[in-house]
């Protein structure tokens, strides 16, 4: 990795915001954006630097040199990114979600589908084993969309565990971290503690979050050295199966409120034809060409910023 000037900083800032943008949508992945905007490996890699030996090395060389190990400065610049656009992105998303479903899904449809490209141009070899990774994958991703939800929990390890299985779920491509907790049904019990401030629960899903994190880290980390091909394989399989919960046109069966959210919790896909309402079918193309171009877009511009 060369050295990095302000404006390569500045990129992963903007990668960091169309991460925040995708964990905010129930269904998108941040993990996803992270993979086609080609920073995955170097996340993955700065997370597992966070571990024991850093307290040596602070006792020996002082605060610089664990910001240097840690990569600091990309972690930094990605994270800024991804709470600027939580906190200010979130309300513009949600209003989306609401008032222009079918439009908010395509772009994010077409965005999904290009990256299942670019994943696949990254594998290497096609073998028999990369092939099953990318079927296994795909099935996993099919079932988790279809679970149904579960009851509402609010008992400490159980929200620990929610913590951990979100967090893994949301560095994960094709798999969102907020729908994770909706289907644990954790959802309401944390989004009530952060708007009462029951420190107590906020720092045990927390805790789990952070756990989970570090060590799904590591092991994602030795998959890519080890089976790297096979990894990918897997990962794009996330992605593909991922499709199933954003397609546009949806029929909802059922909803859940959470506090002032309501969230469709039981729905089926169904033909732009045979869709109840409008289908908007010309700007939800357009907005998945968008979609779908941006990835290309994107590719380019992490080629001329690694230059």
């Amino acid at each position: 990795m060369g050295q990095r000037n302000l404006l390569n900083y500045l990129i992963i800032t903007l990668k960091g915001i169309a991460m925040g943008a995708a964990d905010v949508v129930p269904g998108v992945s941040g993990g996803t954006i992270a993979f086609i905007s080609g920073i995955y490996e170097e996340l993955i890699s700065s997370i597992n630097s966070i571990n024991f030996s850093i307290v040596k090395i602070w006792k020996k060389e002082g605060f610089k040199a664990v910001w240097r190990a840690i990569n600091g400065n990309f972690l930094a610049a990605l994270f800024a990114g991804i709470a600027i656009s939580i906190f200010s992105l979130a309300k513009i998303i949600s209003w989306l979600l609401i008032n222009q479903p079918i439009l908010l899904w395509s772009f994010f449809f077409g965005l999904v589908l290009a990256s299942i490209i670019f994943v696949a141009k990254a594998i290497e070899k096609w073998r028999l084993s990369t092939i099953l990774s990318f079927i296994i994958g795909t099935l996993i991703a099919v079932y988790i969309t279809t679970l149904p939800v579960s009851e509402n929990s609010s008992s400490l390890p159980y929200l620990f565990l929610s913590g951990a299985l979100a967090v893994c779920a949301m560095i994960l491509p094709g798999i969102s971290g907020a729908f994770i907790l909706v289907l644990l049904g954790s959802y309401k019990t944390i989004l009530d503690a952060v708007h009462e401030r029951d420190f107590l629960i906020i720092a045990t899903v927390a805790s789990g979050a952070i756990i989970g994190l570090l060590s799904f880290a590591r092991l994602l980390k030795w998959m890519f050295l080890k089976y790297k091909n096979t990894t990918l394989a897997l990962l794009s399989g996330f992605i593909l199966g991922s499709l199933n919960k954003i397609w546009p046109w949806k029929k909802v069966l059922e909803y859940k409120d959470f506090g002032d959210k309501t969230i469709p919790v039981k729905e089926i896909n169904v033909l732009p034809s045979t869709y109840e309402g409008d289908p908007q079918i010309l700007y939800a193309v357009l907005l998945a060409l968008l979609g779908f171009s941006l990835i290309f877009i994107l590719e380019n511009l992490a080629k001329k910023s690694e230059k």
